[in-house]
């Protein structure tokens, strides 16, 4: 999927700037080696797949650098660095990915009693509890074409201390990675934005470059999406001022109305029976102003409390 998402840059970067010569480099990073061990002991997704590409931009090993937003720590910055792009943002949604013969209605109707649903995002797993009260969520990781050949397999998912856990009976996964990985038939289910709130920055892809580079900054501008860009800033101020962690089941979604932004965030404990919600609107040329209004109100209501409790002991 990574991979994916980089050759769309490379294209766009060579429609928009012809005489321009694009060389993806390929980076295996402690996320992509590790398949096993949860996210937290690399130093959540920022450690496990953003920190060592960062590191190399700010070298001078690469000019800019993909990630996928949700990725990207939204609690702390790194000096030198700047998101030089945005692409225009693909469906934000979780859908529901399920083996052969397990239904929706099934899933539905026993409130997840009996069965498994994998995912080894926290905010999916609280709000899979909240949605199916009595259903075991289970860790599962890997790409996304890999999630669902495990799935149709039955193979367990193994974990750090040698054991395993699952088989998962469905999964939960980004919309957007099952369509970039050309697994959109797969899709049983869509969450709505009401059901399942997306995280900060999901289905966004943001180009980071050094800040001081200028030339790459005025190239990658050339594929700038501003709408994208001004969602992402806003999303990411109320991760900012709620200073989360990896562990933390925090979601963010903003959409724009002509000059008009909205934005719905929300913070959940872990086991998905408590849920902190603010929804506020703004002008959208101030999406950190919005974006810093929602967080504050959500810290007002608790929310530090919330995020407190889950982190890591």
């Amino acid at each position: 999927m990574a991979l994916a998402q980089t050759e769309e840059i490379a294209r766009r970067l060579t429609a928009a700037v012809p005489d321009i010569e694009v060389e993806i480099v390929k980076f295996d990073t402690t996320g992509d080696l590790d398949q096993t061990s949860k996210l937290l002991p690399h130093g959540g997704k920022g450690g496990a797949f953003v920190a060592q590409i960062r590191a190399a931009v700010l070298s001078g090993e690469l000019q800019a650098a993909m990630h996928s937003l949700k990725d990207m720590p939204g609690n702390e910055d790194t000096p030198g660095l700047v998101i030089g792009a945005t692409l225009s943002r693909d469906p934000p949604g979780d859908a529901l990915v399920l083996r052969e013969g397990v239904t929706l209605e099934a899933l539905r109707q026993s409130r997840g009693k009996g069965f498994k649903i994998g995912t080894n995002a926290v905010r999916r797993a609280a709000y899979a509890r909240r949605l199916f009260p009595e259903v075991e969520v289970i860790h599962f990781r890997g790409a996304a074409d890999t999630r669902v050949r495990k799935l149709d397999n039955g193979e367990k998912q193994r974990l750090p201390d040698g054991g395993a856990v699952g088989p998962a009976d469905a999964l939960i996964m980004a919309r957007s990675g099952l369509d970039r990985v050309g697994l959109a038939n797969r899709i049983a289910y869509e969450f709505s934005a009401a059901e399942m709130l997306p995280a900060a920055g999901q289905g966004i892809v943001a180009v980071e470059c050094a800040a001081q580079d200028w030339r790459t900054r005025s190239i990658l501008s050339s594929i700038d999406d501003p709408v994208a860009h001004a969602c992402a800033d806003a999303e990411r101020e109320v991760l900012w001022v709620l200073n989360g962690h990896c562990n933390s089941p925090v979601a963010g979604f903003s959409t724009i109305d002509g000059d008009q932004m909205s934005l719905t965030a929300s913070v959940l404990d872990l086991s998905g029976n408590t849920i902190i919600e603010a929804l506020r609107a703004g002008p959208a040329n101030r999406p950190r102003e919005l974006g810093r209004a929602v967080g504050l109100e959500l810290l007002a209501k608790g929310a530090a409390e919330i995020i407190e409790r889950s982190r890591p002991r």
